[in-house]
C-alpha cells in the first residue's frame, strides 16, 4: 500500500471524526469513507489506538502548516498579527472545518487518556510556544499571557462559529483583543 493510501485513510479518519465524533472511528468506516479496499487502513494502523494517534499527528502537522500566514505577517506588527490570526481562523473554519471539529472532538474525548491526552497537551504546548514567538515578533510584551489569551479567544470564536453562529464576524473581536493585549 503506497503512502498516498495511508494519507487517504488518515484524511478520511479526520473527516469521519469531524462529522460524527470519535466514537464513529473504526477501520472499516475509514476504509469505506476513503474508498479503499476493506482492511487497508489496518495495514497502516493496526489498532484503533494507533489510528487515533495517526489522526492526532496528522491534524497537528496540517495546523502547523496553516500558521504560515500568521508568521509572514507578524513582522508588520500588531496589524500583521491581526491579519494573520484572521486568515488562520478563516482557514480553520471554512476549508478545514471538519478537521477543526475533529480536533475539538479529540480534545474532549481523549483529555483523560493517559497516553493520548498527554500527546494532545504536548501538541498544544508546541502551538503555545509558536504563538509566544509570534506575539513577540509582532512587538507585544508579555508573550506568555498574551499567547494564552489569544489562543483561548481563537478557540472560543472558532467553536462558536462552527456550532452556533456560522455568520459570526471574528475580525472585530480579534482586533479588540490584540489591541488590548498590546496595551496591557
Amino acid at each position: 500500500m503506497a503512502p498516498a493510501t495511508r494519507d487517504r485513510a488518515v484524511e478520511a479518519a479526520v473527516d469521519l471524526v469531524g462529522a460524527e465524533g470519535v466514537r464513529a472511528l473504526t477501520h472499516a468506516r475509514v476504509d469505506e469513507r476513503a474508498g479503499l479496499p476493506r482492511g487497508s487502513t489496518s495495514n497502516w494502523f493496526r489498532t484503533r489506538r494507533a489510528l487515533l494517534s495517526g489522526v492526532l499527528d496528522w491534524i497537528s502537522e496540517r495546523e502547523l502548516e496553516d500558521l504560515a500566514p500568521v508568521a509572514t505577517r507578524t513582522s508588520q506588527g500588531h496589524a500583521g498579527l491581526i491579519e494573520g490570526l484572521c486568515a488562520v481562523a478563516e482557514l480553520q473554519i471554512e476549508p478545514f472545518a471538519a478537521r477543526t471539529r475533529a480536533r475539538y472532538a479529540l480534545f474532549l474525548e481523549l483529555a483523560g487518556d493517559p497516553e493520548l491526552g498527554q500527546r494532545l497537551r504536548a501538541q498544544h504546548r508546541e502551538f503555545q510556544q509558536w504563538t509566544e514567538q509570534t506575539v513577540t515578533t509582532a512587538g507585544i510584551a508579555d508573550p506568555v499571557t498574551t499567547s494564552r489569551a489569544l489562543m483561548a479567544l481563537m478557540d472560543g470564536l472558532m467553536l462558536h462559529r462552527l456550532i452556533l453562529d456560522p455568520g459570526l464576524d471574528m475580525r472585530g473581536a480579534i482586533e479588540r483583543a490584540v489591541t488590548a493585549l498590546a496595551q496591557a
